[in-house]
């Protein structure tokens, strides 16, 4: 909303001392979204006057009409003589009273304005239009001023209105009043305190009866419904300059008078309003839902197909306007209209606001409706319309006026008479709550403790206690409420689970990979490229109401697609070597859970049957880390070729995971979606109960690689961190033996079918409490082993914590070692 201070200050005393600046400042304090101040025409300089045409000469022999005109500026060239001036214009003639810049005035786009000689005369000065001084579009030719508006010589700045400081508001989709000179005048008469003149205070009509027929099918879709006409409009009257300046200055593009009127109107009051061509009107009107198959040419020459959710405004003829969206073509105001219908409603928003978006139209009357408008400014509007198309347009006002009031009055909000102080932590007292919400137009109603509080009709946004709450705050200000620090409990610090999140952050940040964060939103598209089986419990997923992408539409139920995202986004843009990670929550609905939640009301506390329902459709949301690696897992240089990244290092990053919370990781072979069959590795943690499965890590599937882009051999592991913490148990100082450690090496041969994993863990209890670690550091396969076979050598470290092994005491753990490993594995030493 662009607002013209100079419109403002009509209806508001503000005091000469309050600057654009300051003003916007103090409207931003209360709440409005000032987001510039535009200082128009103050690249227009130097002497621009009002003068008057005495005579024409038409020169002759050349490509165009040209004319050397003598022009009356009074004593504002200092010699009070004629000022010459060749001008190329023909909508002016002698006698008439012009816009001149003279030499040395300076013109918008630095056009400097001087004596100069062109066509064969000297021309000093311009005779101006519209457009050069950007005063509104107007390209056919040059302003013609009203007889009587300036004597020769008179400054044409204040005339035009050339200067002007004109604030640009964006309007919150709460406060649709703003929408308006009137609201805005209103929030800063009641900033600074002062005076307020309501230009919707205007002289009702003497009878609310005798207009055009018209009639309303249903309240719930059109609350009031006002008609007003003129007759014997002059359809070639012009726009005032002064009309067509600040719809200018406003945003709003000059059209023709009636258009202009409810144009000028609608800025004015907020009210939207619609012109017709009442002889083109056939039969009374009547407001109603669209019916099935209806349609519609609207005033852009678009035929459009009306939905019945869509509310019209119908005739003998049928649909002849969208209602609060836009009108029809057969009925608009034309160059020989005499008879125009004015029409002022109060339609629901909602349906408004789904209209314009179904029809992908949005125009300034939908904006307004949708956010809401002045409920019982309808008649105000059409007769402050209606008068100024006779004031300006020669026309007689009907006497005959239609009047629908529909609408019920509001119920009262009842709150607690220090409910805004109780919100802010500010202790205001009782009077000061009643003065702000009476400030606002409230009617306030005090019964002891608490207030019975009736909003005005211009601010439907006032629905509940904490919107009452909002404008005793914002007008005593924001800035007023003191900034308190909370105090943290002593003792208390981070809780376990965030400990270990920061863990996990930092392990897997020094291993070398980038955290990303990604939205938590994905498509069915995204689950295709996953390979997901469909009965997979991965696409259960949460469907949003009102997604920000419909090709994403669905709460995550994975981590992957996001990164497998960034790691393409990455790779793009020229980065091949990538180790990506996130921690975050994934949305797995229970089997059987409603689709939807249902939406509570704020004016009371939930029952228990409401708040079941509602867990019942929140679904679980566990905490996972995810991780991709692409590339070169250790880069190339004059240490060595480098090495790329394998299944091999998405199982580390889970071990590294599993490792900042202190459990023991244990890997097994898997098949599971969307990684590679011989390459996906089951992920478990050792619990009180067994061993539960967190994840799963190792190559994706080919086909994932291929239906996300990917590069070749992408490697990914997805670990639930809530499982590795509940594993986890209460954390313990290691036991540091001062002794020195024993190492064992041996070498198993096993069936190729063995997984390296099963040995180990035969290792690890063979050995038994001596045995600080194992690790595989060689897998061989070959003819020296046999046709599926392999070699598996594993070191084996021992120590103990009271004393030095002998050689005895570490032979042994070895063989026991590899005497179980030998049972469970079939394993052979290999010699």
């Amino acid at each position: 909303m662009r607002v013209p201070l100079s419109w403002l200050r009509e209806y508001v005393e503000l005091p000469e001392e309050v600057t654009p600046r300051a003003l916007a400042s103090a409207l931003i304090s209360a709440g409005l979204e000032v987001e510039t101040v535009d200082v128009v025409g103050a690249d227009i300089t130097g002497p621009v006057v009002a003068g008057r045409v005495l005579d024409i000469e038409e020169l002759t022999g050349f490509k165009k009409p040209i004319r050397f005109c003598r022009v009356d500026v009074g004593g504002a060239n200092g010699t009070g003589e004629p000022q010459e001036i060749v001008c190329g214009a023909r909508n002016f003639a002698e006698g008439d009273l012009v816009v001149v810049a003279l030499p040395g005035a300076v013109l918008p786009g630095d056009f400097a304005i001087s004596a100069r000689k062109t066509y064969g005369r000297v021309s000093a000065g311009m005779i101006c239009s519209a457009s050069e001084l950007e005063l509104w579009e107007d390209h056919a030719g040059i302003i013609v001023l009203p007889e009587g508006a300036a004597d020769p010589g008179a400054d044409a700045y204040g005339l035009l209105g050339l200067r002007d400081d004109v604030l640009d508001i964006a309007v919150t989709p709460d406060r649709g009043y703003a929408l308006s000179i009137r609201g805005v005048a209103r929030e800063a008469a009641a900033v600074y305190g002062v005076p307020f003149t309501d230009p919707a205070d205007v002289a009702p009509p003497e009878r609310n009866d005798g207009g055009y027929p018209a009639v309303v099918a249903d309240p719930e879709i059109c609350s009031r419904y006002v008609l007003r006409g003129v007759s014997g409009f002059d359809p070639a009257a012009p726009s005032p300059l002064w009309m067509r300046r600040r719809l200018h200055l406003a945003g709003v593009r000059s059209v023709s008078l009636a258009v202009d009127v409810t144009n000028y109107v609608m800025m004015e009051l907020g009210q939207p309003l619609h012109a017709w061509d009442r002889s083109a009107l056939r039969g009374p009107i009547e407001v109603r839902l669209a019916k099935p198959g209806e349609k519609l040419e609207t005033l852009d020459h678009v035929v459009r197909e009306l939905d019945p959710d869509d509310i019209l405004i119908t005739d003998d003829s049928g649909p002849i306007n969208i209602a609060g969206v836009m009108g029809g073509l057969d009925t608009e105001i034309g160059d020989a209209s005499t008879d125009v219908l004015i029409e002022a409603a109060h339609f629901a928003e909602t349906h408004i606001a789904r209209t314009s978006r179904r029809h992908q139209l949005s125009s300034e009357s939908s904006r307004r409706f949708e956010r809401g408008v002045d409920s019982a400014v309808q008649m105000a509007a059409a007769t402050r319309a209606v008068a100024l198309l006779a004031e300006l347009g020669g026309a007689v006002v009907d006497d005959g006026v239609t009047h629908l009031d529909l609408g019920a009055p509001r119920d009262p909000i009842v709150v607690r008479a220090d409910n805004a102080g109780r919100i802010a932590g500010v202790a205001y007292p009782v009077e000061t709550e009643i003065a702000r919400l009476r400030l606002v137009g409230c009617e306030v109603v005090q019964d002891g403790d608490t207030l019975s509080v009736t909003p005005p009709t211009w601010r439907p946004d006032l629905t509940d206690p904490n919107d009452l709450a909002e404008e005793v705050i914002r007008y005593e200000g924001y800035e007023n409420i003191p900034a308190v620090r909370p105090r943290a409990e002593a003792g208390r610090g981070l809780t376990r689970g965030q400990r270990l999140r920061r863990g996990v952050g930092r392990t897997l940040a020094d291993a070398g990979f980038s955290e990303v964060l990604n939205y938590p939103f994905m498509g069915e598209r995204d689950l295709d490229g996953l390979q997901l089986e469909p009965g997979d419990a991965r696409r259960s997923a949460l469907r949003l109401a009102n997604p920000l992408n419909d090709d994403e539409p669905l709460l995550r139920t994975t981590l992957l697609p996001g990164l497998l995202k960034a790691l393409v986004r990455n790779v793009g843009r020229g980065f091949g070597d990538v180790a990506l990670f996130e921690m975050g929550l994934v949305y797995r609905p229970e089997p059987g859970a409603p689709e939807r939640a249902p939406m509570l009301g704020v004016d009371r506390g939930p029952t228990p049957e409401e708040r079941a329902a509602v867990d019942a459709a929140i679904p679980n949301q566990p905490r996972r880390v995810g991780a991709v690696l692409a590339g070169q897992r250790e880069r190339a240089g004059w240490w060595g070729p480098g090495r790329a990244a394998t299944w091999a290092d998405a199982i580390q990053a889970a071990r590294e995971v599993a490792a900042a919370a202190g459990v023991e990781l244990v890997v097994r072979a898997d098949r599971h979606a969307p990684w590679h069959p011989g390459r996906c590795a089951a992920l478990y943690v050792a619990g009180a109960d067994g061993e539960r499965l967190v994840g799963h890590a190792g190559e994706l599937h080919p086909r994932v690689v291929k239906a996300y882009g990917l590069p070749e051999r992408v490697a990914a592991v997805e670990v639930e961190l809530d499982l590795v913490e509940a594993a986890a148990g209460a954390a313990t100082a290691p036991e540091v033996s001062t002794y020195p450690v024993a190492t064992q090496d041996v070498a198993l041969l096993v069936d190729g079918t063995v997984h390296a994993a099963d040995v180990e863990a035969a290792l690890r209890e063979g050995a038994g409490a001596l045995l600080e670690s194992v690790r595989l550091f060689d897998v061989y396969t070959g003819e020296q082993v046999g046709e599926g076979r392999k070699s598996l050598a594993y070191s084996l470290r021992l120590r103990a914590g009271d004393r030095t092994l002998t050689a005895e005491e570490a032979t042994a753990a070895r063989d026991a070692a590899v005497a179980l490993a030998a049972e469970r594995t079939g394993a052979v030493l290999r010699g």
